[in-house]
């Protein structure tokens, strides 16, 4: 199911024994457009304390009672590694929280490693590796040799910080990122939510994340590798009803496979 990124915020989650707080954000890995972390306030039980929670821990939303169910218990997160969540999110504090919780890390799995599998609407290809000098291809070993190197740099964003993002097509502005639609089986940042109000008689369209050539984070400009009349001709998208699967074929066949994010 698909569900809006602004809809989660202010959930409350809830532990195995309690409610811990409410979802003040999340953060997604820009490789993959892959949520990994929820911002979580602790309100008055923690003093107003920012944790984060991984989310291999979170179990289905119950959208009518706007809460998340994790597999965790209060006192886990209580005694969780303390974050700064003002400052960047590094692989050595994603270790410690992963290691505490005794959950294995995103960036060891095979999905990571290997590829990704359905993603955003289409299939996904990981980026081309290096290949074997003497061999002419890449060992197993090499490879993921090679994306655990690649790994080291967290690639963490707010999803809070991206909306309001302006974006460009090949040709010109046509909007900013008004929100994104989320996989809640995969937490995949399935579809870019893209407010034409400015240019084009106020319509909404969906956007697959691999649409995008570039994001220039400084600029909070979000650059696509499509013109503006391939996103004028986009499949209608109606906010008041439910992606299905109907209209996921009809976006995929519309823009095609598209470039990986820079």
């Amino acid at each position: 199911m698909l569900i809006k990124a602004s809809q989660i915020k202010g959930y409350s989650i809830e532990a195995s024994d309690g409610p811990i707080g409410t979802v003040s954000d999340l953060l997604f890995d820009d490789d993959t457009w892959t949520t990994r972390w929820l911002v979580v306030e602790t309100g008055n039980w923690l003093f107003n304390r920012q944790v984060l929670l991984p989310a291999s821990a979170l179990g289905h939303p119950d959208l009518a009672a706007r809460t998340f169910p994790v597999k965790l218990t209060r006192a886990q997160v209580k005694n969780s590694p303390d974050v700064d969540t003002h400052l960047p999110v590094s692989r050595q504090l994603e270790a410690n929280i992963y290691d505490y919780y005794g959950f294995s890390p995103y960036w060891g799995t095979e999905d990571y490693l290997i590829g990704y599998g359905y993603w955003g609407g289409l299939a996904f290809t990981p980026p081309l590796l290096p290949q074997s000098a003497d061999t002419g291809t890449t060992s197993r070993e090499d490879e993921v040799l090679q994306m655990q190197r690649q790994a080291e740099d967290a690639h963490l964003r707010s999803i809070e910080v991206l909306r309001g993002y302006h974006i460009h097509a090949t040709d010109g502005e046509i909007g900013h990122l008004a929100d994104v639609l989320l996989d809640d089986t995969d937490w995949t940042l399935h579809y870019l939510v893209v407010d034409t109000s400015n240019w084009w008689q106020g319509k909404e369209v969906l956007i697959s994340p691999r649409s995008t050539q570039s994001i220039m984070w400084s600029e909070r400009m979000l650059y696509l590798g499509v013109d503006r009349d391939k996103v004028r001709g986009s499949p209608d998208y109606n906010p008041a009803l439910p992606v299905d699967a109907a209209l996921d074929a009809d976006l995929a066949r519309h823009y095609g496979p598209q470039k990986q994010a820079a």
